[in-house]
């Protein structure tokens, strides 16, 4: 008759057990398969507009319309100038059955190109913002580098997260702004303050919301905390223990020329032609459309 006793050697297989289960587990939540924070929505193609409009108050996206932000990072030799150049284009794209607008921003480091990206933004029809992607560029001395932080929404598991919500309040569960487990990339972000004031070369602004962000997977990079004054967008950018030390500060709002604008879209479609040819997962994408009232 079996005893009711576990004996010695079953106990000790039991135990290793038990602790490879934990050890698996935490290993699962620290590689980023189940994400810390989840979409302030949940995502369905069929609950955006086509054509895109992005006219949430707190980042509005009109077509032609460029932003630029100026300061300082440490990218490894210091706090040297660093400006950030985002231009909305009026180009599009389908990305994961949602047609996106098509957002062209420029990374530069002390004077010099250091990234240039295509990112990927939509609005849905309750006012949330998304981001669905970014195709990132490096550069080096003036020379391509690679493009390693590639994420496209429905390609390789990642998800789409939100960039800004339709009504944020204070309290709001923090919400994923975008995860990709096949490079490691996952950020989430929270309402951190509300009716702040702040002042920056382009104006003065009231009624200012501060967001949090952070990445779970890089608890060393700190957080980063930005501005966002109703009607215009991202305003400041600051850091709570980043090392790289990034601020940034608005230092004008442009709208573009037909002539710019038409620089801004060959541009962008430049940085495509170039992502077909060294990006597999890019290739897997749509190409870029031009609007029907563009000739030439």
């Amino acid at each position: 008759m079996p005893s009711d006793r576990v004996r010695p050697a079953v106990l000790t297989i039991l135990v290793t057990f038990l602790l490879f289960f934990a050890n698996s587990v935490a290993a699962s939540a620290d590689d980023g398969r189940q994400p810390p924070c989840n979409t302030a929505a949940q995502f369905d193609p069929a609950n955006f507009p086509n054509p895109p409009k992005i006219d949430n108050q707190w980042d509005p996206r009109t077509p032609g319309t460029q932003f630029i932000l100026s300061g300082e990072a440490d990218r490894g030799g210091g706090l040297l100038p660093h400006q950030v150049v985002s231009t909305v284009t009026d180009l599009t794209k389908m990305i994961n059955g949602v047609r996106v607008v098509v957002i062209l921003e420029e990374d530069i480091n002390e004077g010099e190109l250091q990234e240039a990206e295509l990112a990927f933004h939509a609005q849905d029809n309750a006012g949330n913002l998304w981001n669905l992607g970014e195709y990132p560029e490096e550069y080096e001395d003036g020379e391509f580098s690679g493009a390693p932080d590639t994420w496209i929404s429905g390609l390789d598991k990642a998800v789409p997260g939100n960039i800004m919500l339709a009504d944020p309040q204070l309290g709001t569960a923090e919400y994923l702004q975008g995860w990709s487990p096949d490079i490691e990339f996952l950020d989430c972000a929270k309402v951190y303050k509300m009716q702040q004031k702040t002042c920056v070369p382009l104006d003065c602004y009231e009624n200012v919301m501060i967001t949090e962000e952070r990445s779970p997977l890089d608890p060393e990079s700190g957080q980063q905390r930005k501005y966002y004054a109703p009607g215009v967008g991202n305003v400041r950018v600051g850091f709570v223990d980043d090392p790289e030390g990034e601020t940034l500060v608005l230092m004008g709002i442009r709208q573009l020329s037909p002539d710019e604008l038409a620089k801004a879209r060959q541009d962008a479609l430049k940085l495509e032609k170039h992502a077909y040819k060294i990006s597999d997962l890019y290739r897997q994408t749509p190409p870029i459309e031009i609007p029907v009232n563009v000739t030439g």
